[in-house]
């Protein structure tokens, strides 16, 4: 048996079980990434460890860079107690390619984990040291798009937000207020240039992370607690905020995963679920293709990412947040996340276990490929370094239908309501008064209403999975019964005319009214979801 340690790693009985191991020097990493560090990664999460910590372990282990990566987690304090620090800081990362074998590496290159809140006094200013330090170039950031939320969906303050207002930096709680509370730190320590890189799942990400932190530092000035200048500094060229496209499906970890390790010989290896739900374990499992796609906007300077750029990792740096947004279209509003946010609903409403399944299933695969090349594909503005129809293809072919990866409907159904108008609105906006032809796409989210109604085709209850806004879209659909299509009336009309959630009132652009008659088809009673698929 083997322990995922530092002193664990020098166990002879790693070369015996095929996992590869870190190729430097990992103590003295950790001394450099800790006196000089020159990126920051706030919450480590499972995306972090499959796409961008071995990003910086290649450079590593090339020599190209001595340092590695500072991780601040802001939220869960369980990720570092029992996940991070345990194994002093490493964790292993299962690529997954179809139909070979699973390549397990010991992913090092995070130097050190820090819970950054002020419950935490030591933790929290080892966080604002490390923000002072001169040699810090990038700090980047894996929160999901509802870390980036400071209004709630009737355009009012978020609680949190509202409270770190009037607490100012000294007290932050939310994530973009503790990030505006450590930038406010480095102007007070030399107001040194530096990069903020969102490398969330959203469109245009670096201007909503720009418009969260300078929304909060502008109310700190206006209330005078922090310095006018402060607001200056980040509005200048020395803090950027470049937009990315990431791209690579890393589910929760599995189960299956777990016992492959153990049966290996690797011990500890649990799934946690944390007491803020969080699912995370010593691993994470992933496929074998990524994207990162980053505007070229550091002035500090940066890591040459781009020297890792693989056949199965593409690193693209671009000139303009303009050529990140035509990609981030691509896959965030056309060719991936549209297709799997489909697959996710109408896979929790037929009872499948895995997103690999549903692509073996005529119908849906039927309805994601009409979804995509019928309706997505043709309003797609090629942005030169991606080809759309690739990107699709190999989507479709290649990467949705690989039964390694062990990736779930419900997973991706999590935080749906803050994902339809990414996934869908971009698209319906793109027709214009063409929209209203639309048809798989306003199935689509006639599709993921009759999952908030909890019950499957089945005619089973399910449970739905976490949203922000479930509890406000249950009290909505109330009252709506299966069997009973007479009973929709016009409760779906403050979800589908909600611009806070889709971006634009759906009745406007002529949809709202097929959406319930797809709705209402989908209510008829049991199996009437895979009816209304077979006759659409």
């Amino acid at each position: 048996m083997v322990n995922l340690t530092r002193e664990g790693l020098k166990e002879p009985e790693w070369k015996e079980i095929s996992v590869r191991l870190p190729q430097f020097n990992l103590i003295e990493m950790v001394r450099r990434t800790k006196e000089a560090p020159v990126w920051v990664h706030i919450a480590p999460s499972n995306l972090f460890i499959g796409e961008i910590a071995p990003i910086q372990q290649a450079l590593l282990e090339s020599g190209i860079v001595q340092e590695g990566i500072i991780g601040l987690e802001t939220w869960d304090e369980e990720i570092v107690d029992r996940i991070y620090r345990p194994h002093d800081n490493l964790r292993l990362r299962i690529v997954m390619p179809p139909g070979r074998a699973n390549q397990p590496e010991v992913i090092a290159s995070t130097a050190e984990t820090v819970f950054a809140d002020t419950s935490r006094p030591e933790e929290w200013e080892k966080s604002r040291e490390y923000f002072a330090k001169p040699s810090l170039q990038m700090v980047t950031i894996t929160c999901t798009e509802k870390g980036y939320s400071i209004r709630d969906p009737n355009d009012r303050l978020a609680e949190t937000i509202s409270k770190d207002i009037q607490n100012g930096p000294s007290k932050p709680g939310h994530i973009m207020a503790k990030l505006a509370s450590l930038l406010n730190h480095r102007h007070q320590n030399g107001a040194g240039p530096i990069a903020l890189v969102s490398m969330d799942n959203c469109s245009e990400n670096g201007k909503r992370l720009f418009e969260a932190v300078s929304f909060i530092a502008q109310e700190w000035v206006s209330r005078k607690l922090v310095e006018k200048e402060f607001l200056e500094y980040l509005e200048s060229k020395k803090v950027s905020f470049p937009w990315t496209m990431i791209d690579r499906i890393t589910p929760s970890p599995a189960k299956e995963n777990k016992e492959w390790l153990e049966e290996r010989g690797i011990q500890n290896m649990e799934i946690l679920r944390t007491v803020r739900g969080t699912f995370a374990a010593p691993f994470v499992n992933t496929e074998h293709i990524s994207y990162l796609v980053i505007e070229e906007n550091f002035p500090n300077g940066r890591p040459p990412l781009e020297k890792v750029d693989t056949s199965g990792n593409r690193i693209i740096f671009v000139e303009s947040s303009k050529i990140v947004d035509k990609c981030e279209k691509i896959k965030v509003g056309t060719c991936l996340n549209p297709i799997h946010t489909t697959l996710a609903t109408f896979g929790c409403l037929l009872g499948y276990d895995y997103i690999f399944q549903e692509m073996n299933d005529p119908l849906l695969k039927e309805l994601v490929y009409r979804q995509a090349y019928e309706e997505g594909l043709p309003v797609v503005d090629n942005p030169g370094v991606i080809n759309p129809e690739k990107f699709l293809r190999q989507v479709l072919e290649e990467r949705l239908v690989n039964p390694n990866i062990p990736d779930t409907p419900q997973r991706i159904a999590t935080d749906t309501s803050q994902k339809v108008g990414v996934r869908y609105g971009g698209t319906i906006k793109a027709y214009g008064k063409n929209a209203k032809n639309l048809k798989y796409i306003p199935l689509a989210i006639a599709g993921w209403c009759r999952y908030l109604l909890g019950i499957d085709d089945r005619g089973k209850p399910f449970e739905l999975s976490p949203d922000p806004l479930l509890k406000e879209l249950k009290k909505y659909i109330t009252g709506i019964e299966l069997g009973k299509p007479e009973s929709l009336g016009d409760k779906l009309k403050p979800v589908l005319s909600n611009k806070e959630i889709f971006s634009l009132n759906l009745y406007s652009v002529g949809l709202g009214k097929k959406i319930e008659k797809y709705f209402r088809e989908m209510i008829a009673g049991p199996r009437a979801v895979g009816k209304t698929l077979r006759e659409i």
